[in-house]
């Protein structure tokens, strides 16, 4: 029953995504047709990326929906996704509980709970009390006659929201540049944080003329939303 570790990989990017923005952008604002103005033209890069720019910065975002980004997930609580799928403009396929047998399943362990050794002890003993739990119930299911999902999506009822999940995620720019204003705030639970700074950093990689360095409310606003829960970094809106 290992630990897991979050790993965050970029499965695929809209074809072109630089180039589809600014001609859906462009579109907007002039009488010609895009797919005359969309191009992959390496030359026009820095064209477009200041058009872009400018246009992320008056606030016009629906030319961002346009792209979408998918991401392969692993090493993640299910309390973390239970959060994550909550954010309704994506698409989800998450690894089944009732499909894939448990057999000796890994676990995210909270840092709060790693740096106390009382704490520490006392959630090792629960996970391998949970594993024998479950091994021994999908046990007495098959002696019934049970087989196959029949079997795991009832003995899935013992497990602990620490339990390790995978899951592939896609969502449009608009709706990421959300996301990150809501889970890259220091007061979002910190397992969902760390998923998307690291969301964040390969999102930065394709498009750095849409998500920047850091991506909280704060960051964009200038001041905190979070009026008596302010972290500090920026001063609360009065």
């Amino acid at each position: 029953m290992p630990e897991a570790k979050v790993n965050v990989q970029l499965l695929e990017v809209s074809r072109n995504p630089l180039s589809l923005i600014y001609a859906a952008c462009r579109q907007c604002y002039a009488a010609g047709f895009a797919a005359d103005m969309f191009s992959d033209d390496e030359t026009d890069h820095e064209k477009k990326s200041e058009f872009v720019r400018k246009i992320m910065a008056s606030g016009h975002e629906s030319p961002l929906e346009h792209v979408k980004f998918t991401f392969a997930i692993e090493g993640v609580s299910r309390a973390l996704t239970h959060q994550l799928v909550r954010h309704r403009v994506a698409s989800y396929s998450q690894q089944s509980q009732r499909y894939v047998r448990e057999s000796d399943f890994d676990y995210i362990e909270p840092p709060s709970i790693a740096g106390n050794d009382k704490a520490h002890s006392k959630f090792i003993e629960t996970m391998r009390y949970i594993q024998d739990a479950y091994t021994e119930i999908a046990g007495y299911l098959a002696e019934d006659g049970r087989k196959g999902e029949s079997v795991y999506q009832d003995a899935r009822f013992v497990l602990p929201q620490a339990a390790e999940t995978k899951i592939v995620v896609t969502m449009n720019c608009r709706e990421l540049l959300h996301f990150f204003k809501h889970r890259c705030c220091t007061r979002a639970q910190w397992e969902i944080r760390m998923l998307a700074m690291a969301m964040l950093s390969l999102c930065r990689q394709v498009l750095p003329e849409i998500f920047p360095q850091t991506a909280a409310s704060c960051d964009f606003l200038g001041y905190c939303p979070e009026g008596s829960f302010c972290c500090g970094r920026y001063p609360v809106r009065t």
